[in-house]
């Protein structure tokens, strides 16, 4: 039963890596042209030549073993915990349209700043995941399962941490994500009686 629940959370994670594997047989997934070809979120390509398939696509592609591997293990706990409370069609609306949120973020935020990078990966839809279960927590009077609102805020703000004191990383689509998950859920989740 409890796989049976999770299923939809099992293949994001499985496409995901399989999207990986793929890559790597063809070329070095830490290759920045390699990328660009491949779907990465490059705001000049989105919006001067129309690709915004570039918003949808990034959220599969990684750069490296590390960068798949990190959101691939959250989002494994974090994504069966809210795919349990909320079922497998909202799941799946809450990460991709959190994901797309973030995507959208980043894609104004480089517009606005004029500072143009590459952007891929899963984490502004695992970051999406969060804020939903952020939500949903906080309507359960601070907990879910073993998930408490005190863990749940705690990891997000070390996460964003992280995100600010590395190199690399876009802060935005982290921001996007949570933000669009938790407002997604707000709209989505109904409590069980």
């Amino acid at each position: 039963m409890g796989t049976q629940r999770n299923i939809c959370n099992k293949i994001i994670i499985g496409i995901n890596i399989a999207v990986f594997f793929a890559m790597e047989i063809f070329r070095n997934t830490e290759n920045a042209v390699f990328m660009y070809e491949y779907g990465a979120m490059y705001p000049p390509a989105v919006i001067w030549e129309g690709q915004w398939y570039r918003l949808f696509t990034c959220m599969f592609i990684h750069y490296g073993i590390t960068h798949i591997g990190n959101n691939m293990l959250i989002l494994f706990f974090m994504g069966a915990n809210l795919e349990r409370a909320i079922g497998h069609v909202k799941y799946l609306l809450i990460y991709l349209l959190s994901g797309l949120c973030g995507s959208l973020l980043s894609l104004s935020y480089m517009v606005k700043s004029k500072e143009f990078a590459l952007s891929v990966g899963a984490s502004g839809a695992v970051f999406g995941v969060i804020g939903a279960l952020i939500y949903i927590v906080i309507r359960n009077k601070g907990r879910l399962e073993e998930l408490t609102i005190k863990r749940l805020v705690l990891m997000a703000a070390l996460s964003l941490y992280y995100g600010f004191t590395a190199a690399g990383v876009d802060n935005m689509a982290h921001i996007g994500g949570i933000t669009g998950g938790f407002f997604l859920a707000a709209v989505l989740y109904r409590k069980r009686q």
